[in-house]
């Protein structure tokens, strides 16, 4: 585990600069995965699990992992291979995100790689991968699948996207018209989550899918009218091209776009992640997906008397 964990702090000082570090695994052919290494607390051999009857189909039991019960998800299972439940070679790949941890079974755990993510682009629909990968890359010449395992934990896990009755109440006491705010994420459904959310503020908002669009976006609007910008960005983490960290770097490293305020809003937590919140100097990290404590968020930092960037 300390090996492991080493070799995973030398690879978050690539981040912040468009460079990503993933383990990549197998799940019973050639096809390699990734999966990024700050989502990741430890991999180790298939522990004994307890069956769950009546579970979805994608959970192949729970078992113990330091003194906690988490659930096991077949990660074969959810990206279309056979069942590993009952492998006694598969492994167990502990993750935490999305302010829980959960263990994935894989195949076969392959290596540490750094990535460029100017390499990383959505894949095409041929490739045949569905919903469940969200980006593709070449190392050493193999084709890497990322895993989208946000969405895959987001099948099992109903997600809250409204404000309650007294965040709404807060937010309409606090008037925020004619406040616009640039959302940023590569996922289509967390796109849509955000611009609910922020309607039910009355913010309007300004989309992104990457950090690069962003990015050209935010430079443009900065030659734009009084009342075009906008005056804080919401960007998940993990994207093709630029991601959150770069975009936020690139952000204040810009002159024209210093004074703006930046959310990280990602599904990634840990001790790196904070790390590297601070080293890319972001206003706020808020953890996917917490309507109300998001709220809160841009309510604090979006001045009362504001001068529209």
């Amino acid at each position: 585990m300390s090996a492991w964990m080493d070799k995973v702090e030398q690879q978050t000082r690539l981040a912040g600069h468009n460079r990503v570090a993933m383990l990549l695994f197998r799940m019973g052919d050639e096809q390699l995965y990734g999966i990024n290494v700050f989502k990741v607390r430890e991999v180790m051999r298939r522990p004994p699990m307890e069956r769950m009857p009546g579970a979805n189909p994608l959970i192949a039991g729970s078992c113990d992992y330091r003194g906690m019960t988490i659930p096991v998800i077949d990660l074969a299972v959810a990206l279309g291979y056979a069942p590993l439940r009952d492998d006694p070679s598969a492994h167990l790949m502990v993750t935490e995100f999305s302010r829980t941890v959960q263990g994935f079974l894989v195949a076969e755990p392959q290596r540490l790689v750094q990535c460029d993510g100017d390499n990383l682009e959505a894949p095409a629909p041929a490739l045949g991968f569905g919903t469940r990968v969200n980006a593709v890359t070449r190392v050493d010449g193999a084709l890497v699948a990322v895993v989208d395992v946000e969405q895959v934990l987001a099948s099992l896990n109903a997600t809250t996207t409204t404000l309650s009755e007294p965040m709404q109440r807060i937010a309409r006491f606090h008037d925020l018209q004619p406040r616009r705010v640039m959302v940023v994420d590569d996922s289509l459904v967390a796109r849509n989550q955000l611009v609910g959310l922020f309607r039910q503020m009355d913010v309007e908002c300004v989309v992104a899918q990457d950090g690069r669009e962003a990015l050209e976006r935010l430079k443009e609007l900065a030659q734009a009218p009084e009342g075009e910008g906008v005056t804080l960005v919401v960007s998940d983490i993990e994207m093709p091209r630029i991601d959150g960290y770069a975009l936020t770097r690139a952000i204040r490293e810009t002159p024209e776009l210093r004074p703006l305020k930046v959310v990280l809003h990602s599904s990634i937590s840990g001790i790196f992640n904070e790390a590297m919140v601070r080293e890319v100097n972001a206003d706020r990290f808020v953890a996917k997906f917490q309507p109300d404590l998001l709220a809160q968020t841009v309510l604090e930092l979006l001045p009362e008397n504001f001068e529209k960037f």
